[in-house]
Protein backbone atom coordinates (compact mmCIF):
# COMPACT_ATOMS: atom_id res chain seq x y z
CA UNK A 1 0.00 0.00 0.00
CA UNK A 2 1.04 3.02 -1.28
CA UNK A 3 0.99 5.97 1.61
CA UNK A 4 -1.08 8.96 0.99
CA UNK A 5 1.77 11.32 0.72
CA UNK A 6 3.15 9.09 -1.97
CA UNK A 7 -0.70 8.72 -3.97
CA UNK A 8 -1.11 12.66 -3.81
CA UNK A 9 2.49 13.34 -4.96
CA UNK A 10 1.67 10.92 -7.77
CA UNK A 11 -1.84 12.14 -8.90
CA UNK A 12 -0.10 16.01 -9.30
CA UNK A 13 3.25 14.49 -10.91
CA UNK A 14 0.84 12.92 -13.24
CA UNK A 15 -1.23 15.99 -13.77
CA UNK A 16 -4.51 14.48 -15.03
CA UNK A 17 -6.21 11.46 -13.40
CA UNK A 18 -8.09 9.13 -15.64
CA UNK A 19 -11.14 8.20 -14.30
CA UNK A 20 -14.02 5.71 -16.08
CA UNK A 21 -16.25 2.73 -15.36
CA UNK A 22 -17.15 -0.26 -17.67
CA UNK A 23 -19.50 -2.83 -17.20
CA UNK A 24 -17.28 -5.72 -18.34
CA UNK A 25 -14.04 -6.70 -16.02
CA UNK A 26 -11.66 -7.91 -18.87
CA UNK A 27 -12.49 -4.91 -20.41
CA UNK A 28 -11.98 -2.47 -17.32
CA UNK A 29 -8.23 -4.25 -17.05
CA UNK A 30 -7.69 -4.19 -20.63
CA UNK A 31 -8.32 -0.12 -20.19
CA UNK A 32 -6.13 0.09 -17.14
CA UNK A 33 -3.31 -1.99 -19.32
CA UNK A 34 -3.24 0.60 -21.99
CA UNK A 35 -3.24 3.59 -19.46
CA UNK A 36 -0.17 1.95 -17.74
CA UNK A 37 1.23 1.84 -20.94
CA UNK A 38 1.05 5.45 -21.68
CA UNK A 39 2.62 5.73 -18.53
CA UNK A 40 -0.02 6.14 -15.93
CA UNK A 41 0.38 5.55 -12.51
CA UNK A 42 -2.73 6.40 -10.83
CA UNK A 43 -6.55 5.81 -11.90
CA UNK A 44 -9.82 6.17 -10.54
CA UNK A 45 -12.30 3.35 -11.11
CA UNK A 46 -15.41 5.02 -10.55
CA UNK A 47 -18.59 3.56 -8.93
CA UNK A 48 -20.99 3.84 -11.56
CA UNK A 49 -22.60 0.83 -11.84
CA UNK A 50 -23.38 -2.80 -9.91
CA UNK A 51 -20.36 -4.58 -10.88
CA UNK A 52 -18.29 -1.84 -9.69
CA UNK A 53 -16.80 -3.00 -6.70
CA UNK A 54 -16.54 -6.62 -7.91
CA UNK A 55 -14.61 -5.26 -10.99
CA UNK A 56 -12.33 -3.12 -8.98
CA UNK A 57 -11.09 -6.36 -7.02
CA UNK A 58 -10.55 -7.70 -10.51
CA UNK A 59 -8.26 -4.47 -11.30
CA UNK A 60 -6.29 -5.28 -8.38
CA UNK A 61 -5.48 -8.61 -9.02
CA UNK A 62 -4.08 -7.53 -12.69
CA UNK A 63 -1.93 -4.69 -10.88
CA UNK A 64 0.04 -7.75 -8.72
CA UNK A 65 0.45 -9.38 -11.87
CA UNK A 66 0.59 -6.43 -14.56
CA UNK A 67 0.59 -3.08 -13.70
CA UNK A 68 2.92 -3.38 -10.15
CA UNK A 69 3.61 0.12 -10.22
CA UNK A 70 -0.89 0.98 -10.66
CA UNK A 71 -2.38 3.27 -7.74
CA UNK A 72 -5.82 2.57 -7.83
CA UNK A 73 -8.52 5.31 -6.53
CA UNK A 74 -12.49 4.29 -6.18
CA UNK A 75 -14.75 7.34 -6.86
CA UNK A 76 -18.11 8.21 -6.70
CA UNK A 77 -18.11 7.37 -3.36
CA UNK A 78 -21.18 8.62 -1.17
CA UNK A 79 -21.55 6.41 1.83
CA UNK A 80 -19.61 4.99 4.48
CA UNK A 81 -20.80 0.69 3.69
CA UNK A 82 -19.74 1.84 -0.29
CA UNK A 83 -16.07 3.38 1.16
CA UNK A 84 -15.35 0.09 3.67
CA UNK A 85 -16.14 -2.55 0.43
CA UNK A 86 -14.07 -0.01 -1.99
CA UNK A 87 -11.12 -0.52 0.52
CA UNK A 88 -11.61 -4.13 1.44
CA UNK A 89 -11.71 -4.79 -2.45
CA UNK A 90 -8.34 -3.06 -2.87
CA UNK A 91 -8.93 0.71 -3.35
CA UNK A 92 -5.69 2.95 -2.59
CA UNK A 93 -7.68 6.59 -1.83
CA UNK A 94 -11.55 7.31 -2.18
CA UNK A 95 -13.03 10.12 -4.36
CA UNK A 96 -16.52 11.28 -3.60
CA UNK A 97 -19.06 14.08 -5.73
CA UNK A 98 -19.57 15.72 -2.77
CA UNK A 99 -18.38 16.23 0.79
CA UNK A 100 -19.79 13.48 2.78
CA UNK A 101 -18.73 13.23 6.26
CA UNK A 102 -19.45 10.20 6.56
CA UNK A 103 -16.87 9.00 4.29
CA UNK A 104 -14.17 11.54 5.86
CA UNK A 105 -14.84 9.36 9.15
CA UNK A 106 -13.77 6.32 6.69
CA UNK A 107 -11.20 8.04 5.60
CA UNK A 108 -9.55 9.16 9.17
CA UNK A 109 -10.05 5.48 10.58
CA UNK A 110 -8.53 3.89 7.79
CA UNK A 111 -6.13 6.59 7.14
CA UNK A 112 -6.46 6.74 3.21
CA UNK A 113 -6.64 9.59 1.21
CA UNK A 114 -9.90 11.22 0.41
CA UNK A 115 -10.54 13.47 -2.09
CA UNK A 116 -14.60 15.19 -2.08
CA UNK A 117 -16.29 17.41 -4.55
CA UNK A 118 -16.77 20.62 -3.66
CA UNK A 119 -18.65 23.55 -5.86
CA UNK A 120 -18.96 26.39 -3.62
CA UNK A 121 -16.61 28.43 -1.14
CA UNK A 122 -18.62 27.22 1.74
CA UNK A 123 -17.46 23.34 0.39
CA UNK A 124 -14.25 24.62 0.36
CA UNK A 125 -14.16 25.96 3.96
CA UNK A 126 -15.69 22.64 5.21
CA UNK A 127 -12.70 21.03 3.47
CA UNK A 128 -9.79 23.30 4.43
CA UNK A 129 -10.98 23.12 8.09
CA UNK A 130 -11.11 18.81 7.65
CA UNK A 131 -7.58 19.19 7.23
CA UNK A 132 -8.38 18.21 3.25
CA UNK A 133 -4.95 18.30 0.70
CA UNK A 134 -6.59 17.97 -2.99
CA UNK A 135 -10.48 19.04 -3.76
CA UNK A 136 -12.11 17.66 -6.63
CA UNK A 137 -13.76 20.79 -8.43
CA UNK A 138 -16.83 19.02 -9.70
CA UNK A 139 -18.70 19.89 -12.06
CA UNK A 140 -15.42 21.41 -13.73
CA UNK A 141 -17.47 22.48 -16.92
CA UNK A 142 -19.62 24.83 -14.85
CA UNK A 143 -17.29 26.09 -12.17
CA UNK A 144 -14.41 27.06 -14.95
CA UNK A 145 -10.95 28.37 -14.55
CA UNK A 146 -12.32 31.63 -13.32
CA UNK A 147 -13.59 29.70 -10.40
CA UNK A 148 -10.33 28.67 -9.65
CA UNK A 149 -8.67 31.67 -9.82
CA UNK A 150 -11.33 33.90 -7.67
CA UNK A 151 -11.00 31.30 -4.52
CA UNK A 152 -7.66 29.95 -4.48
CA UNK A 153 -5.97 32.59 -2.83
CA UNK A 154 -8.37 32.09 -0.08
CA UNK A 155 -7.52 28.35 0.77
CA UNK A 156 -3.82 28.54 0.30
CA UNK A 157 -4.03 24.80 1.86
CA UNK A 158 -6.05 23.83 -0.94
CA UNK A 159 -4.67 22.00 -4.28
CA UNK A 160 -7.53 21.57 -6.97
CA UNK A 161 -8.23 19.44 -9.45
CA UNK A 162 -11.39 19.73 -11.40
CA UNK A 163 -13.17 17.20 -13.02
CA UNK A 164 -16.20 16.95 -15.53
CA UNK A 165 -15.65 18.82 -19.06
CA UNK A 166 -11.98 18.94 -19.25
CA UNK A 167 -10.65 18.81 -22.76
CA UNK A 168 -7.82 17.54 -23.71
CA UNK A 169 -6.80 20.02 -25.97
CA UNK A 170 -4.24 22.76 -25.23
CA UNK A 171 -6.71 25.75 -24.86
CA UNK A 172 -8.95 24.14 -22.13
CA UNK A 173 -5.63 22.21 -20.68
CA UNK A 174 -3.92 25.73 -20.18
CA UNK A 175 -7.07 27.21 -18.84
CA UNK A 176 -7.01 25.62 -16.34
CA UNK A 177 -3.33 25.25 -15.49
CA UNK A 178 -2.76 28.56 -16.11
CA UNK A 179 -5.75 29.26 -13.04
CA UNK A 180 -3.70 27.48 -10.70
CA UNK A 181 -5.05 23.82 -10.47
CA UNK A 182 -2.46 20.91 -9.89
CA UNK A 183 -4.04 18.41 -11.68
CA UNK A 184 -7.56 17.45 -13.92
CA UNK A 185 -9.32 15.01 -13.38
CA UNK A 186 -10.34 12.79 -17.12
CA UNK A 187 -13.48 10.58 -18.02
CA UNK A 188 -15.07 9.92 -21.33
CA UNK A 189 -13.31 13.18 -23.14
CA UNK A 190 -10.01 10.83 -23.14
CA UNK A 191 -11.02 7.43 -23.32
CA UNK A 192 -14.23 7.65 -25.52
CA UNK A 193 -17.09 5.48 -25.73
CA UNK A 194 -16.35 4.35 -29.34
CA UNK A 195 -12.73 3.59 -28.78
CA UNK A 196 -13.63 0.80 -26.03
CA UNK A 197 -15.95 -0.07 -28.04
CA UNK A 198 -14.30 -0.58 -30.92
CA UNK A 199 -11.45 -1.86 -28.79
CA UNK A 200 -9.09 0.33 -30.34
CA UNK A 201 -6.90 0.27 -26.45
CA UNK A 202 -3.82 1.07 -28.61
CA UNK A 203 -5.45 4.14 -29.94
CA UNK A 204 -6.19 5.39 -26.31
CA UNK A 205 -2.94 4.50 -25.10
CA UNK A 206 -1.11 7.32 -28.26
CA UNK A 207 -4.00 9.74 -26.69
CA UNK A 208 -3.10 9.64 -23.06
CA UNK A 209 0.68 9.85 -24.34
CA UNK A 210 -0.37 13.04 -26.44
CA UNK A 211 -1.83 14.24 -22.86
CA UNK A 212 0.68 14.42 -20.88
CA UNK A 213 3.26 15.24 -23.13
CA UNK A 214 0.83 18.43 -23.84
CA UNK A 215 0.73 18.55 -19.77
CA UNK A 216 4.31 18.45 -19.40
CA UNK A 217 4.31 20.96 -22.48
CA UNK A 218 2.15 23.79 -20.32
CA UNK A 219 3.78 23.35 -17.35
CA UNK A 220 7.02 24.28 -18.44
CA UNK A 221 5.98 26.75 -20.47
Amino acid sequence: MHKNEEILGAIIKQGVLPLYFHPDAATSVDIMKCLYAAGIRVIEYTNRGKNALENLKKLRQACKKDCKEMILGFGTVTDSSTAEKALDAGAEFLISPGFVKEVLAISRKHQVLWIPGCMTPTELIRADQAGISLVKLFPGNILGPEFVRSVRDLFPNLQFIPTGGVEPDQENLAAWFGSGVSAVGMGSNLLTKSAIEKREFAELTTLTVALLKRIDAIRNS
